[in-house]
C-alpha cells in the first residue's frame, strides 16, 4: 500500500510542477510581449521561479523513497 501512495504522491507532484511551470513561463512571455525592455529581469525571475517549482517533485520523490523504505 505504501508503494501505491508513493506513486500517487510523486505523480501529483509532477502534475503540479508541470502546471506551475506552464503558468510561470506563459506569464513571463506575456510580460516580455508587453515590455520588451524588461526581458532580462523577467527571464532571471522566471528561472528562479522554475527552479523553485522543480524542487517540489524532487522532495516528493525523496519522501516517497522514505515511505517505501520503512
Amino acid at each position: 500500500m505504501g508503494v501505491l501512495a508513493a506513486a500517487i504522491a510523486v505523480g501529483l507532484a509532477a502534475l503540479g510542477a508541470g502546471i506551475g511551470n506552464g503558468l510561470i513561463i506563459s506569464k513571463t512571455v506575456e510580460g516580455m510581449a508587453r515590455q520588451p525592455e524588461a526581458r532580462g529581469m523577467l527571464q532571471t525571475t522566471m528561472f528562479i521561479g522554475v527552479g523553485l517549482v522543480e524542487v517540489l517533485p524532487i522532495i516528493a520523490v525523496v519522501i516517497a523513497f522514505m515511505v517505501v523504505g520503512q
